[in-house]
């Protein structure tokens, strides 16, 4: 069977029930594609095709023996900062050895569990620091819709790898849009969920919250269904969100239209006083009219956080990088951008980064209040469309670097501080065949309600037919 990429996960999955497709011609179709695709995407640092395709067999003796989950036998990747029992994880970065972790990360338990197959982990950058994919010891991820651009990042390799062909789905985490970011490049959905709905464990991971794992895929029904396979607490987690009604899914409500919702709407940067693109604009708008005409009521919204507070995040995110355990050598081996992190954060005294802390979440909790008078709201993902490789990194220059990353990403941090769900559609693209995004924000464990709105506006304004040319 040709084209078992044109299907979604779902479609996939569905096929595999009905035995008119093996999980294990699906792990060998996805493996011809990454021979002949993944060295101009840099999508996968590692792959697993043995493992792959003894996790198909046992996929398939699933399928044929019990009521399989619905995801069961269709092929996944895990982002590189994760933890895969047996297999190299690098971080991304060059500065020390890969390790090999006897056990894997919580997340990837549970979508190992739920009978997903592993095809390998994707490219990321240093310890997931910057928002775009170009790493030392991996080629660039490319936005597989105009190569000269990037992907975006941290999660680059996974969206690079969806959008490509390569892979059904993929596993993302985001710690400042790291999901949304590169779902917007690459012609994505890229589902932030909110905090506590997908377990960090075992490891100590993000101590302040911001750090959260989510679905990148082709289609809303595709990231409802990643997010019920990943969904729900570790024992002894920090942060836990209300669970789902006992026999319900996210998949679930899907089937159920949205009410007629109440939309804020707001084109105002956040984190960095920036110009949004006119192509990003016109995605809103674009947008705001097919909510309206969907007999949704739009108002303006009031931008939630002082940008003076932009300080107090950038301070945990210092800190966030100095506390990267590496021994004292590796520090001249990791990137400029990281050891100006570093730098940064070292010296921050732990009282100023729990001042920092507890001003954002005292904003945060104004932010959610001011917010709770909408059922969502809509920003642009992005404030440009995606740049070219190498155009917001400088190596000379990390504060320039870091200060072009926020420009780029002004609309998407806030939303990590807050703790919302959040989601970033392909709604609209440029005269140049560019995928546009477009974010919608949830109220607080809201993500059903935003599943449900995102799958109306893919019913009436479907992106499935834009392909890249690599298609």
């Amino acid at each position: 069977m040709g084209g078992l990429h044109d299907l979604s996960a779902l479609e996939q999955a569905a096929a595999m029930r009905r035995g008119e497709l093996g999980p294990l011609e699906l792990v060998e179709h996805y493996l011809a594609r990454i021979e002949r695709l993944d060295s101009t995407l840099g999508s996968f640092v590692t792959l697993t095709a043995e493992r792959a395709r003894e996790a198909a067999v046992r996929a398939e003796r699933r399928l044929v023996e019990e009521a399989a989950p619905p995801l069961c036998g269709v092929t996944t990747a895990i982002k590189d900062l994760n933890l895969l029992a047996g297999v190299p994880t690098s971080f991304g970065t060059a500065a020390l050895p890969a390790i090999v972790a006897p056990l894997s990360d919580y997340v990837v338990a549970r979508l190992e569990g739920d009978g997903l197959v592993v095809l390998g982990k994707t490219n990321t950058p240093e310890f997931g620091l910057p928002c775009y994919t170009e790493p030392d010891i991996a080629p660039p991820a490319r936005c597989p819709f105009d190569l000269g651009r990037s992907a975006g990042g941290s999660s680059g390799g996974a969206a690079a790898a969806v959008a490509g062909g390569l892979v059904a789905l993929a596993h993302g985490s985001d710690g400042a849009g790291s999901i949304r970011i590169p779902a917007s490049a690459c012609g994505l959905v890229g589902l932030k969920p909110s905090r506590g709905r997908v377990s960090g464990g075992p490891r100590a991971g993000d101590p302040f919250g911001l750090t959260v794992h989510g679905p990148i895929a082709r289609t809303v029904a595709d990231a409802a269904a990643l997010l019920d396979a990943i969904a729900g607490p570790m024992p002894g987690d920090p942060f836990w969100a209300p669970p789902l009604p006992a026999g319900t899914s996210f998949l679930d409500a899907l089937a159920r239209p949205p009410a007629r919702l109440h939309i804020g709407v707001s084109a105002e940067p956040v984190i960095v006083d920036t110009t949004v693109d006119r192509v990003c604009l016109d995605a809103l708008e674009a947008t705001v009219e097919l909510l309206e005409s969907l007999g949704h009521r739009v108002s303006p919204a009031p931008r939630p956080f002082r940008r003076e507070l932009t300080e107090q995040f950038e301070t945990l995110w210092a800190v966030g990088a100095a506390s990267i355990p590496l021994p004292a050598e590796a520090d001249a081996r990791v990137r400029p951008l990281t050891r100006w992190l570093r730098h940064r954060g070292e010296p921050v005294l732990a009282t100023t980064a729990l001042a920092a802390l507890a001003a954002l979440q005292e904003a945060a909790r104004e932010a959610v209040l001011a917010m709770s008078v909408f059922d969502a709201v809509l920003t642009p993902t992005l404030a440009q469309p995606s740049p070219p490789v190498g155009a917001l990194r400088d190596d000379g220059d990390p504060a320039a670097d870091f200060a072009a990353q926020k420009r780029f990403t002004p609309f998407t941090a806030p939303v990590n501080i807050t703790g919302q769900p959040a989601i970033s559609l392909p709604l609209y693209w440029s005269v140049e065949g560019l995928p546009i995004g477009v974010q919608l924000i949830g109220r607080p464990a809201g993500e059903a309600v935003l599943l449900q709105l995102a799958a109306e506006l893919e019913a009436a304004k479907p992106w499935r037919d834009h392909q890249p040319a690599c298609w």
